[in-house]
């Protein structure tokens, strides 16, 4: 380009391009842009969007001791139960996003689509779900089993036992036991599993069969028929406080013993609008729903710039839980008044 110049110089630009073998038009688009350079444009703060030290508050609840191991989503329930409200989830996300602070810390495993058996539970005690899992001994080789049965609408766990040994007679007891001190209805029970031995034990099938209760089991191999009970032992394995080992069945019991009030009473779940297990299953959801929306709307009235689309609301508590839904039902309503 320097020497077309030149050359131009001397003679004129057609000739100096021609000479050269160069486009004209280009030659010219050049030293335009050199002389003319174009400005970056500034970038425009929204007014909505938090300020440097609404950002550093934020940033300093999350990495709190009470806060440091939580899910932004639980941060969000537990402040908005106690009548804080700092921002939405999806910013606390983005805040940790631009500190390079989130990271997935499970793999995903991807599950063929097969036909699935289809549950529907619109309130508590209509279905429940209950797997047993192993929690490891101190010794190599050496389990303690973990019996744990979920109710699937408020999830729920409404009984659970730690035994030295998998037994279709201790699970036939646990789960007598729990339908009699939840005064569920057995007629519009109905009880869920995979198909592990006791699961399909024979004194299991003849005692629910006695009650009157409906027993369902997963096809073989697909642990997404049971979900409920698979993603609670997912909940609780990767607790930070949950141990490699324990040292005896007496430290795995007092283990679940902590871990299943918090889960009941203090653990905000995203399956049931954020609300804690307890809340949905004894009827308190209402409630606490009525008290959230006192504080979002004060919020509203502080910042109305900050909540774009609506007025913010708690998230809606479902109507209907499902253990795969059918595919040519597109409205739960639908199914329920045909």
């Amino acid at each position: 380009m320097e020497a077309t110049k030149r050359l131009a110089s001397v003679t004129n630009w057609t000739l100096a391009c021609i000479a050269l073998g160069v486009a004209r038009g280009s030659v010219i688009r050049f030293w335009k842009r050199k002389n003319n350079p174009v400005k970056p444009k500034e970038s425009v703060k929204p007014e909505r969007s938090l300020s440097p030290a609404e950002k550093e508050q934020v940033l300093l609840v999350l990495h709190s001791d009470r806060f440091v191991d939580v899910a932004p989503q639980e941060v969000y329930a537990t402040l908005l139960d106690e009548g804080v409200y700092l921002c939405s989830i999806r910013t606390m996300y983005r805040i940790l996003q631009g500190n390079k602070e989130v990271r997935e810390r499970r793999n995903q495993a991807a599950h063929v689509e097969y036909t699935k058996p289809e549950l529907l539970a619109t309130s508590p005690n209509e279905l429940w779900s209950w797997d047993i899992t192993k929690l490891k001994g101190a010794v190599k080789w050496s389990y303690f089993q973990l019996y744990v049965i979920i109710d699937v609408f408020s999830r729920y766990v409404v009984g659970w036992m730690v035994a030295d040994r998998e037994s279709s007679e201790l699970a036939k007891r646990l789960i007598a036991e729990t339908i009699r001190k939840q005064e569920a209805s057995p007629t519009s029970l109905t009880i869920h599993a995979d198909r592990g031995s006791s699961m399909k034990s024979k004194c299991v099938a003849l005692m629910l069969s006695d009650l009157g209760v409906t027993k369902t089991h997963s096809r073989p191999h697909v642990s997404n028929d049971n979900p409920f009970s698979e993603s609670h032992f997912k909940t609780m394995k990767y607790r930070p406080e949950f141990p490699a080992r324990f040292g005896s069945i007496e430290d795995a019991r007092a283990f679940c013993v902590d871990f299943f009030d918090w889960y009941n009473t203090e653990h905000h779940h995203s399956g049931i609008a954020l609300l804690t297990p307890e809340t949905v299953h004894y009827g308190l959801a209402e409630s606490v729903n009525l008290k959230r929306n006192v504080t979002l709307q004060l919020a509203y009235q502080l910042h109305p710039e900050r909540f774009v689309r609506k007025q913010p609301e708690p998230p809606r508590l479902p109507t209907a839980v499902w253990i795969n839904p059918p595919a040519n039902v597109s409205n739960t309503q639908e199914l329920l008044t045909n």
